[in-house]
């Protein structure tokens, strides 16, 4: 299989699983790449590249499993915080072409930051605003059977 968490998931490896429910599993990253102690990596269990192509269901249990996955941190390992990473598609970084989510608990002073220390380079001619809000009309319009106007 070319999708390692697919694999995973298939294999039943042994792996450090925080939970496997039906739409959703949670385990922890390689040693090497763990940002945090109980950093978290969150999937769907089925096969779906990015947030693009996540159907409500999948994405929506994962989810929930990240909410699940955050109490835990803070009740266990006493995390106030977390941060939630993900990348998606081209561009993005994305490592694994599987749709996952860190999850990463944080404390105060830990001695680090997750946060972008850039802004990108990219420019766009017209309002982003504008049309980000007529991608999301027309996205719904199509949803409902409707011919975007």
């Amino acid at each position: 299989m070319s999708c390692a968490f697919c694999s995973l998931l298939m294999d039943h490896a042994p792996v450090d699983w925080i939970a496997r429910e039906e739409h959703a599993a949670a385990l922890l990253p390689l040693p090497a790449s763990s940002l945090a102690p109980g950093h978290t990596l969150v999937i769907p269990t089925v096969h779906v590249s990015g947030v693009h192509e996540a159907g409500a269901l999948s994405l929506a249990a994962t989810m929930v499993l990240v909410q699940k996955v955050s109490v835990a941190m803070r009740d266990a390992l006493g995390a106030p915080g977390v941060n939630l990473l993900s990348a998606s598609g081209p561009g993005s970084e994305q490592s694994v072409a599987h749709l996952h989510f860190h999850v990463v608990p944080r404390w105060r002073d830990d001695g680090f930051t997750t946060w972008p220390s850039q802004r990108s380079r990219k420019t766009i001619a017209e309002s982003p605003v504008q049309l980000l809000a007529d991608a999301i009309h027309t996205s719904d319009a199509r949803a409902r059977g409707e011919h975007p106007r």
